[in-house]
């Protein structure tokens, strides 16, 4: 399977393609990588596991595209707390990474049972 053609890996690409874009000009050098990285490492970890020979190798990488997806909704809540993302993009981006997430579990149990 190759990664390029997984809906979940082309979701999570264009998710991180739009947190850099939005965030391009912002100041706050510090929120602004960290919430770059995180959107980055979903996608990233995605390709790096499916290019892995075995499933366990696979499933370890798609678990830490799973954290970084659970590590930038965090980022998205403290940056619409802040004054960072309005309040309807950060939700709809909350809303992605929930979705994002739930095709990474699915992914995670094909996985498990190729084992």
């Amino acid at each position: 399977m190759r990664f390029e053609d997984m809906d979940v890996w082309k979701r999570s690409s264009r998710l991180s393609v739009s947190i850099y874009r939005y965030f391009a000009s912002l100041k706050d050098y510090g929120f602004k990588d960290q919430i770059t990285r995180s959107s980055l490492s979903i996608p990233s970890n995605i390709a790096e596991g499916m290019e892995r020979i075995t499933a366990k190798e696979k499933r370890n990488f798609i678990n830490y595209s799973k954290g970084s997806c659970a590590e930038l909704r965090t980022q998205i809540y403290i940056g619409i707390k802040i004054g960072y993302i309005p309040v309807d993009k950060g939700r709809a981006w909350i809303g992605e990474t929930i979705e994002i997430s739930s095709m990474l579990n699915g992914l995670i149990k094909y996985l498990d049972n190729k084992q």
